[in-house]
């Protein structure tokens, strides 16, 4: 399909985010109430919307990360405009940003076999476990010292966090873990970190992401403290389907698969401490 000459595409402005973030809700993404300037910071020109005769119809984000790593999200076409070639054009635009970086993604099912045919490759698939939760057990004690997490020094937070996470990303952890409504929760064992999770308030109810953990102790000692937020109300967590130790501890407290995705990469895919990723960050930054 030829690429259509009506669709102009330029960089987001933050009214512009704010649409795109209204579209990923309309898509069930459930994005978080404060999530703009989190995703601006580690590269604000990483945000593409896409113009016909000046009205936004599509966009696309491809930020970029230091060590040739970049990560792709809002991959979206209003429904009216799909099938024009549109997003087609989007997305090639977006991918020119990468530059030869290896690029992530967490597909949509819809998406994924187009995913492919551009040359991404499947790394495993996440799952979004959903529900209320009622009356918290209490934390078990032994896992370890919970603290609030602007108690653990960056330099410590930004090395834990780069074992789960391909590239550093410290504008972002700072953003992401102080919006109003946000609660972050870290893990000390011996003076260690030993996890730490975040919870935000969303479209409908709270998401926790990241929840990053050495086990399923710890993971659950994060979990019911971050909990703690969302009683009462539904909570959400996507975590890697190949965690075993993720979905016994997310269906002990009655959740249950609401959404899925596919985490894929064009080129060769990060290493990571996979085990030890009990709920991504988000759909948007990976």
């Amino acid at each position: 399909m030829n690429a259509p000459e009506d669709l102009s595409l330029r960089t987001m402005g933050p009214d512009d985010l704010a649409l795109a973030l209204d579209w990923a809700a309309e898509e069930g993404w459930n994005p978080g109430l404060h999530d703009a300037p989190c995703f601006l910071a580690p590269d604000p020109d990483g945000f593409l919307v896409g113009e016909r005769n000046g009205e936004p119809v599509s966009c696309i984000s491809v930020v970029t990360y230091p060590g040739d790593f970049a990560f792709l999200g809002f991959y979206i076409v209003k429904k009216e405009f799909r099938g024009r070639g549109y997003g087609l054009k989007t997305w090639r635009a977006g991918l020119m940003r990468a530059n030869g970086s290896v690029v992530g993604l967490d597909g949509v099912v819809a998406q994924q076999a187009n995913y492919q045919k551009s040359g991404f490759a499947l790394a495993w698939r996440n799952q979004r476990y959903g529900g209320r939760l009622g009356s918290l057990p209490k934390i078990n004690r032994h896992a370890g010292t919970l603290l609030p997490l602007a108690g653990v020094s960056p330099a410590a937070l930004e090395a834990y966090d780069r074992k789960h996470f391909p590239a550093p990303r410290p504008a972002f952890l700072r953003l992401w873990a102080t919006r109003p409504g946000t609660s972050a929760v870290a893990l000390q064992r011996d003076g260690a970190l030993a996890g730490y999770g975040v919870i935000r308030p969303c479209r409908e109810g709270h998401r926790i992401g990241p929840l990053f953990a050495d086990d399923e102790s710890a993971a659950e000692a994060l979990f019911l403290k971050l909990a703690e937020q969302a009683v009462g109300g539904p909570v959400y967590i996507d975590a890697p389907e190949p965690n075993a130790a993720a979905r016994r501890l997310y269906e002990n407290f009655s959740l249950t698969p609401v959404f899925d995705t596919a985490r894929m990469y064009m080129g060769p895919a990060p290493v990571v401490a996979r085990r030890g990723i009990f709920g991504i960050s988000s759909l948007e930054l990976g």
